[in-house]
């Protein structure tokens, strides 16, 4: 067949690809959301993540469904021998992203006053304008990302991530410095701070932070246009890889006006239940923010008693309490939302193999697909949660101890160890909805989707309405959610695909070793973090920075080896990975492989 016969990325190639892309844009992200907090401050970035959740669901509607839509199309073709077609799905995508970009961006800016309000948080207003342009950037920069997905090569879309992520940082961490140092000279010539007097430095800072804000989502739409460039260059300078004899010898193309339809009809679909992650965000800005702010003003004394120390060390205003409380919840979702990412591109790779084998029936292909993609999943997510739960304090106090963000710290880290040990049912949401779009059940996620949302606001009204459990609702409100979306994606892949999981090797192994990994995290932490010398740098506990990458290290080892123990681990998982044959030899010598 044309598919078997063109070079392409495997499944587990592709997903490598974008993993390794991911992981180094995460990075490069913590690079930028920490000292982001460390400038503008817990309220600061709470107004950014205020922006960024209006942001995400908009930028959802606008582009997530086509780039779906245009690499199952694409793949499917591919599989078929129909190039001429291929090349059509191209334009034809091109001139939609670029209709829908424009739409994108009109609706941010005809909604930013609505939620800003809605939300209880008119301060993000700055933000949300600044970066409502990136939309139709990443609309345009997504035509491309699409279409070479469909063709298997993972690695232009994986650059121009790096790239997006390059262009954010430096933009974003420029522009938020200058907003601030501004604002300081402004207040300490006695000048008004944004339009505002401010007789107090608490003022002063209360001024700034929207506009320090704004000037961080800025580096979103900087980034957004470095990526778009790049992809128009790769694309100008070396093609997409189709030759002059494929596209001779295909049959004649579908009309442009079908494809559209086509487009569509995956796409509107494929839209609606793409908004798992961004849904769930949007439900936490307006509910948490709208739900704390009620509950502060019913409870005020026992809310500053209960935080009154990081409050006190923050300046925090009593109108700024609720802002602050959200801020501090965003600073774990940094991590939270770490995890997720690198396991979504499995799904994303998943999209292509999984069409083309169902394109041409091959039930065998598609077992071999759905097995592997939750077996790695739950192979990542399990050790990197419960890592994280362990290590939450740990981590934290390193990214957060010298900034305005510190003082948040302690309320930051039981939602991000919660987040932790539940992180495997976000990781197992998007791939699950990413391969049933594959399938054909684009309808399935969004009906998971529907009533985990609904149970996530009725949640989150019980329970942030609790003084007792405040900020702390929210975790309750999202495991909920996402409990109900997995077990209801599962369901429907398996009866669809008609497969049958051998859970004690996809789930109970990895949570086993995963354990383990955890248990040596916490002890040998603990170990060093008492035998170490106290010596700090800046502010900075060194002591605290070397024992949690000891921890980190020794806690890699450990899971290595008990799922390799255990054997946990496929031989046709490790024959995707590059050189994947000769470490599967090596390891089968050794008796770790059957």
């Amino acid at each position: 067949m044309a598919q078997q016969k063109r070079k392409s990325q495997s499944l587990l190639n592709g997903a490598i690809v974008l993993a390794a892309a991911t992981i180094l844009v995460k990075i490069i992200g913590i690079l930028y959301k920490v000292p982001i907090s460390n400038m503008i401050g817990t309220i600061g970035r709470g107004c950014f993540d205020s922006a960024y959740n209006l942001y995400i669901p908009i930028y959802t509607v606008s582009m997530a469904g086509l780039p779906v839509a245009v690499s199952k199309m694409v793949s499917q073709q591919v599989a078929l021998g129909r190039f001429r077609d291929v090349r059509r799905i191209y334009k034809v995508a091109g001139r939609l992203f670029l209709l829908t970009g424009t739409v994108g961006v009109l609706l941010m800016f005809a909604l930013a006053y609505p939620y800003a309000v809605l939300a209880k948080n008119l301060d993000a207003l700055p933000a949300i304008i600044a970066i409502a342009p990136s939309i139709f950037f990443c609309c345009i920069m997504s035509t491309y990302r699409g279409y070479y997905n469909g063709l298997r090569n993972m690695t232009p879309t994986a650059m121009s991530e790096v790239w997006e992520a390059v262009g954010k940082v430096i933009v974003g961490l420029l522009l938020a410095w200058a907003t601030m140092r501004y604002g300081e000279a402004r207040f300490a010539a006695g000048l008004p701070v944004f339009g505002q007097t401010a007789a107090t430095e608490a003022e002063a800072l209360s001024a700034m932070y929207p506009y320090a804000a704004a000037a961080a989502a800025l580096g979103v739409t900087g980034g957004t246009v470095v990526g778009m460039v790049y992809m128009m260059i790769r694309h100008r300078v070396r093609g997409d890889g189709l030759t002059r004899t494929e596209l001779v010898n295909s049959p004649k193309p579908l009309a442009g006006t079908a494809i559209a339809k086509t487009l569509m009809a995956i796409a509107i679909p494929v839209v609606a239940s793409s908004l798992v992650f961004s849904v769930t965000n949007l439900i936490d800005s307006i509910t948490v923010q709208n739900r704390l702010d009620t509950m502060i003003q019913s409870n005020l004394p026992y809310i500053q008693s209960l935080y009154g120390d990081q409050l006190a060390a923050s300046q925090v205003l009593d109108a700024d309490i609720a802002k602050y409380l959200y801020g501090a919840y965003t600073m774990s979702l940094d991590f939270k939302n770490l995890i997720p990412s690198i396991t979504l591109s499995l799904g994303v790779s998943a999209i292509p193999a999984l069409s083309a084998a169902w394109a041409v029936k091959d039930h065998k292909a598609l077992k071999v697909s759905v097995e592997s993609v939750l077996r790695v999943t739950l192979m990542i997510a399990l050790p990197a949660g419960i890592g994280m739960a362990v290590l939450a304090e740990p981590i934290l106090d390193m990214m957060y101890e010298t900034g305005k963000s510190a003082d948040a710290v302690s309320i930051a880290a039981p939602i991000m160890a919660a987040y932790g040990y539940t992180i495997f049912l976000m990781c197992l949401s998007q791939p699950t909805t990413n391969m049933l779009q594959a399938l054909g059940k684009t309808g399935t996620p969004l009906r998971s989707l529907t009533v985990g949302a609904v149970a996530k606001v009725i949640a989150n009204y019980i329970f942030i309405g609790i003084p007792e459990i405040n900020i702390n609702g929210a975790v309750i409100g999202t495991v909920i959610c996402y409990t109900i979306i997995v077990l209801w994606n599962i369901a429907a892949l398996l009866r669809t695909a008609r497969v049958r999981v051998n859970w004690a090797s996809v789930f109970v192994k990895p949570l086993f070793a995963a354990v383990l990994c955890g248990v040596s995290a916490f002890t040998s932490y603990g170990l060093f973090a008492n035998i170490l010398p106290d010596i700090s740098r800046g502010g900075l506990s060194v002591t605290n920075v070397l024992s949690t990458g000891i921890a980190v290290i020794f806690a890699v080892f450990v899971y290595a080896v008990a799922m390799l123990l255990v054997g946990g681990i496929a031989k046709s998982d490790v024959k995707m990975l590059p050189k994947g044959e000769k470490i599967a030899k090596l390891l089968a010598k050794y008796g770790f492989l059957e």
